[in-house]
């Protein structure tokens, strides 16, 4: 077994309070079940949840020494897409399932050249950035574009 703490419990952005360590981590590495993470200020620990778990940018992991970590959305290569009809546009992203942000003025996705390219051929303005990615989540908000939680819907809430 490990001497580091260990982090079984995730407190939702809005649900919990106080001080917290941070974690970065870019969109691929917050999708884990169980795994040795370091905070910005380098102390070690390890993630290790009852099933695979999506976290979001605000989300604090619960060590068990008590401390909290607060993941933070590392900055990552993204696609800025912008263009006249960005409503059609969204609608192509989304036909691929691909992973996107939505703003009123742009759309954000991870920097993919097949994707970009498709995308300028449609008439978007495509520019590369750097910077934090949060995405929509899945079906009725919570969960990846790619998650398989078949169970859940909208009695459920």
């Amino acid at each position: 077994m490990t001497d580091l703490p260990i982090a079984q419990i995730v407190h939702r952005k809005g649900q919990w309070h106080g001080t917290a360590m941070t974690c970065e981590l870019d969109y691929t590495e917050r999708f884990l079940r169980r795994k040795r993470l370091t905070t910005v200020s380098g102390a070690a620990f390890v993630v290790d949840l009852a099933q695979t778990t999506s976290l979001d940018d605000g989300d604090a992991l619960e060590l068990d020494t008590g401390v909290l970590v607060q993941i933070a959305a590392r900055d990552e290569a993204l696609y800025k897409i912008s263009g006249e009809s960005l409503v059609r546009l969204a609608w192509h992203v989304g036909n691929r399932h691909t992973p996107c942000q939505i703003t009123d003025k742009f759309l954000l996705i991870q920097a993919d050249p097949v994707i970009g390219h498709m995308l300028e051929h449609l008439g978007a303005t495509v520019e590369p950035i750097t910077a934090p990615f949060t995405p929509e989540g899945g079906a009725y908000g919570h969960g990846r574009t790619h998650s398989h939680e078949h169970v859940a819907t909208a009695h459920d809430h």
